[in-house]
């Protein structure tokens, strides 16, 4: 059972844990004889429990889709891990914070790029406001609520009237909004919007801006030149 430590005042603890206490069922367990319990505390250097527990939630959500063996699914992201970011042979009990990081990015855009649906909740898996804008615009899912086919939206509108020519999107934010969300963005103003999500938009590279057909080859060259 996990949980966080809340304080500590001498040699006695004060534990939240993470699901119900079932304290009649420990007791049972251990024979009638006053439980005994071990304290682990994650240091931030290695994988934390929290860290594994979305792993095996997300590996486990993608085998309910496919069929296929957990242990398949962990042994393929390993692997993909090691070849995109250059790590050794590694295990999820003793790894590194980052490593584990990297297992959690890895079999997110595998979902995302497979249309995979899950039910592990989608922001408390990413660690970064950028990574999960940038997820959401490249797999053209809404930022706010995960549904596909969303469209993407300027932080700012460009409004009615005013001539696109003269528009650099090099300077401008962007996220990706489902219809609903987006009309919801218009509807209760954008500062309203973004006091309630609490989402960063972002601005986009030129590559980007490119990909994503924001801007023509032609049109960026126009404006670099201006």
């Amino acid at each position: 059972m996990d949980g966080k430590l809340i304080s500590v005042q001498g040699n006695k603890l004060t534990i939240a844990v993470d699901d119900v206490f079932n304290l009649e069922k420990v007791i049972r367990l251990s024979d009638g004889k006053q439980p005994s319990v071990g304290l682990t505390i994650d240091d931030n250097r290695h994988i934390s429990r929290d860290q594994q527990k979305k792993i095996f939630a997300l590996i486990h959500d993608l085998c309910n889709y496919t069929g296929d063996e957990p242990k398949y699914w962990e042994n393929e992201f390993k692997w993909r891990v090691q070849v995109t970011f250059g790590v050794d042979e590694f295990s999820l009990s003793d790894c590194s914070i980052t490593i584990g990081n990297y297992m959690i990015l890895t079999i997110l855009e595998f979902l995302f790029e497979e249309n995979i649906p899950f039910r592990t909740k989608l922001w408390d898996s990413l660690e970064s406001d950028y990574t999960r804008a940038i997820f959401s615009i490249n797999y053209r899912k809404c930022v706010i609520c995960g549904k596909p086919h969303a469209d993407l939206a300027h932080y700012k509108a460009v409004g009615m009237g005013r001539n696109r020519r003269k528009i650099d999107e090099r300077k401008m934010y962007f996220f990706s909004l489902c219809r609903e969300c987006h009309q919801e963005q218009h509807r209760i103003g954008i500062n309203n919007f973004m006091k309630k999500y609490h989402i960063k938009p972002i601005k986009l590279t030129d590559e980007q801006l490119v990909k994503y057909k924001i801007l023509s080859k032609k049109r960026l060259e126009e404006l670099k030149n201006d």
